[in-house]
């Protein structure tokens, strides 16, 4: 795990910008290394002296200078390309790699590597720094164009701290958050900051900055026509690689697990080849309710069914699963008061959960099932859109009576609306009048946000609806944003607790091959996510491979809901209620900043749950909460 920053322009300073940009990242660890030039500096934050420094090439080459946060797949297929002898491969870096690519391929090097990377090449003879950033953004990477040049940093703090960067809010994201879904793959909370775009690079010359795409998943070729047992062949070898590709490193490995088939199949890919070579197996990861803070027999029975497929899972495997308890009102309290502008500060409290569990235990690479929804295990959204628009609606029927729906009039009116224009909107208005002529409450659309504040500023796009179509529906989602927000987000936490995070279902192989896929891989009458059950299961095993992967009440149930998720739309918990009193307390004795883009007296008034007669909108009271600075100031 390594986070990097640099500085080209400002003259005399770069250096001294250097340190304090270096200062902003200690989270990252307690080894530092810098390069500096003639109006350029580069440095990195890691946790061991092992990790390649920001380094220097001889001037004969025209002098080039990277630094880079990179995990690189198919090394071998790499030096390859590149013509490097077998003897003496071990030795070479990722980041020597990067830079032989870079001699090799200039600007369309980016395209040949696989991995998760994030770096920067200073370019003396061209004068032009050269930036990349993997295909989803695994590898955060933000920078801003200061008075004196360009800055950049894994760590939006230590872009904050370079000289001459304003911390001045973008107020269409705080706009977006406050009443919405931030989803932005160019934005973050601060004007100043930018953030490179996911599969693309950067050339920076001056004040002048070029984007380019280098990765164009639409462009992925569909597959030639073949069996079921040949497609999860090919998805098998895949898989198996990219989780190969992610146990790279001497690190202690941890997992997800949560009883779907994403985790559960990483879990158990993960754990073999961990025996095979020899090492101990990983230490498994589970966000954990307890049932009788849960309010309805729905959620308690979700979760009794997930708890009983991980048990399952971790017997089958021999492993240690470690549960990230739901937190009390003290830790909730805590969660509550971190400033949401900062990437990582306010993830789920689930999840820094597992992160203290896993520092606590020595895990510094956790690898995670998320991912899995946008590519081989996608449920085949917009599939039956595709259907009903385009006549075949004996299929549809089909798919809805192997449901158990006898009548597929509403279903169909339901997934046409959320397709056509303004049907989103079409469609809840109608779900709100169903609701109120069954006498049932609605939630309240009081807003928390600041009236005038909301008149003045218009918020981002917000993603509704679907797109007809699976491969559509899947390219649709990959560009939306939220997956490299998600990533973003995670290394950030991740880095405060040592630990690094990895995703196998968003290798760029797996992607691509599941892009070229036919529908009928993914939905089925029988199932949705058809791929990966059948690759998986004990219960038709797929001939060239043997043991199966999971066990048979997990590949093939149908009604796995996501206990956490639905507890989670029924609470609030206890430690919730407690811990927005605290806060309701807390306000009543200060006035922290950023009240102005608030309504502080309805806020107040929310905030007591208990006394409500119709709950407003929960998320709009927890975002508005998130975004008041009541924390103490971040360095």
């Amino acid at each position: 795990m390594a986070g990097m920053c640099g500085l080209v322009g400002g003259g005399d300073g770069a250096a001294g910008g250097m340190d304090a940009m270096l200062a902003a990242m200690a989270d990252y660890g307690g080894e530092s290394a810098s390069w500096a030039g003639d109006g350029w500096a580069l440095g990195l934050r890691s946790r061991t002296a092992a990790q390649p420094r920001p380094q220097r090439t001889r001037k004969g080459d025209g002098g080039l200078a990277i630094v880079a946060a990179a995990r690189l797949d198919d090394r071998g297929a790499l030096c390859d390309a590149l013509g490097l002898p077998p003897a003496g491969r071990a030795a070479h870096s990722d980041q020597d790699l990067i830079l032989a690519a870079y001699r090799r391929w200039g600007q369309e090097s980016p395209s040949r590597l696989l991995g998760d990377y994030a770096f920067v090449i200073w370019d003396a003879a061209r004068q032009r720094l050269f930036c990349a950033r993997d295909h989803i953004g695994v590898q955060p990477f933000y920078y801003a164009q200061t008075p004196g040049g360009f800055a950049f940093a894994s760590a939006v703090e230590a872009v904050l701290a370079a000289p001459g960067v304003s911390s001045e809010l973008d107020e269409t994201v705080v706009r977006t958050h406050l009443t919405g879904t931030v989803t932005t793959t160019t934005r973050t909370f601060f004007q100043a900051v930018r953030k490179l775009p996911p599969g693309h690079s950067m050339v920076v010359r001056g004040n002048a900055l070029r984007l380019r795409r280098h990765w164009r998943p639409e462009e992925a070729p569909r597959l030639p026509p073949a069996s079921d047992d040949d497609y999860a062949a090919q998805f098998l070898h895949l898989y198996r690689q990219a989780v190969r590709d992610r146990l790279h490193g001497p690190d202690p490995m941890g997992t997800h697990l949560s009883g779907g088939l994403d985790s559960s199949s990483v879990t158990v890919l993960a754990a073999r080849e961990l025996r095979r070579q020899g090492r101990p197996p990983p230490l498994a990861f589970s966000w954990r309710l307890l049932l009788d803070e849960l309010p309805s027999d729905d959620a308690r029975r979700f979760l009794q069914e997930e708890w009983a497929d991980i048990a399952a899972v971790a017997q089958q495997e021999g492993l240690q699963v470690l549960d990230a308890l739901h937190p009390d009102a003290a830790q909730t309290f805590a969660w509550l008061r971190q400033d949401y502008a900062f990437p990582g500060l306010h993830d789920s409290s689930f999840e820094i959960g597992v992160q203290r569990q896993a520092a606590a235990h020595g895990v510094r690479v956790l690898l995670s099932g998320w991912g899995g929804d946008e590519g081989v295990s996608h449920f085949g959204q917009g599939h039956n859109a595709a259907l009903l628009l385009s006549g075949r609606w004996r299929e549809f029927a089909a798919l809805m009576r192997a449901v158990g729906v006898t009548s597929p009039i509403r279903p169909a009116v339901a997934t046409l609306l959320r397709h056509l224009p303004h049907g989103p909107r079409l469609f809840l208005a109608m779900h709100r009048l169903g609701k109120r002529l069954r006498g049932e409450p609605l939630m309240s659309r009081r807003m928390v946000i600041n009236p005038a504040f909301a008149r003045k500023v218009r918020p981002l796009p917000q993603a509704v609806g679907s797109r007809v179509g699976r491969r559509r529906n899947q390219l649709w989602k990959l560009r939306l944003g939220y997956l490299a927000m998600r990533t973003e987000s995670w290394a950030a936490s991740g880095a405060r607790h040592g630990l690094e995070y990895r995703y196998p279902l968003l290798d760029r192989r797996l992607l691509e091959f599941a892009l070229g896929l036919p529908t009928e891989q993914f939905k089925r009458p029988e199932a949705k996510r058809w791929l990966m059950r059948h690759a998986l299961s004990p219960r038709k095993p797929c001939p060239h491979f043997g043991a199966p992967v999971l066990p048979p009440q997990l590949c093939w149930r149908q009604n796995k809901g996501g206990g956490v998720s639905i507890a989670h739309r029924e609470l609030p918990e206890e430690g919730l209620v407690q811990a927005l009193l605290s806060i309701r307390r807390e306000l009543a004795a200060a006035s922290p900043s950023r009240t102005q883009y608030i309504d502080m007296e309805r806020l107040r008034e929310y905030l007591d749950l208990r006394r409500l007669k119709v709950r407003p909108a929960l998320f709009e009271i927890l975002h508005a909460v998130a975004l008041l600075d009541l924390a103490p100031r971040r360095p």
